[in-house]
């Protein structure tokens, strides 16, 4: 298994939807171990393919949950199902999400508090399950990078505005950067 560099906000892949995975083959199987290594590697919960430079329609996640799924998983062209998201503002000290697309930033979002994904594993047996609280939150942000958006595209003025102060401040917006887990520094401080 390879740990894999994780691309920067700016890089067009992560920009547009991700296709349809057609063959459940040895390279798709290495791909997703490779994501899982890099996963990993970053501290994250989730990692979709478009992080690591591919546009197809995968994710992984390593989330404890008490809603009977397993804590660690893959799917592949999955579909979502959620439940309405309330139109009250984002708690900033509960509903902060971070991404290793947009190191280092932390910004509060609302989301479902409930979602179900349908899909395959790496193999092409079916994979359907339920998500609440947190778990669903980590489901609905990976699947979101699978349609070209990342969590900050969806963040209330305010907080959009902040984040793309950082980004700016870093250099990002613009293809080619990435960065390396377990080389470069952690930067969500783990």
């Amino acid at each position: 298994m390879t740990v894999l560099p994780i691309t920067i906000w700016g890089e067009p892949v992560l920009h547009r939807r991700a296709a349809e995975v057609e063959v459940f083959d040895d390279e798709l199987r290495t791909l997703i171990a490779d994501m899982f290594e890099t996963n990993d590697a970053a501290n994250g919960v989730g990692l979709a393919a478009p992080q690591v430079g591919v546009g197809k329609r995968i994710f992984v996640y390593k989330f404890a949950n008490e809603d009977g799924a397993p804590p660690v998983g893959v799917l592949v062209n999955p579909v979502l199902t959620l439940s309405k998201v309330s139109g009250a503002l984002p708690d900033p000290d509960e509903e902060e999400e971070g991404c290793l697309s947009f190191p280092g930033g932390q910004f509060p979002l609302k989301r479902a508090e409930w979602a179900r994904v349908q899909g395959f594993d790496g193999h092409g047996q079916p994979v359907d399950f339920e998500a609440t609280g947190w778990f669903a939150r980590v489901i609905q942000h990976e699947y979101d990078h699978l349609d070209g958006k990342l969590y900050v595209n969806r963040l209330l003025d305010r907080y959009s505005r902040k984040a793309m102060k950082l980004a700016k401040k870093s250099g990002w917006g613009v293809p080619g950067l990435t960065w390396m887990p377990g080389v470069d520094p952690d930067p969500f401080g783990h």
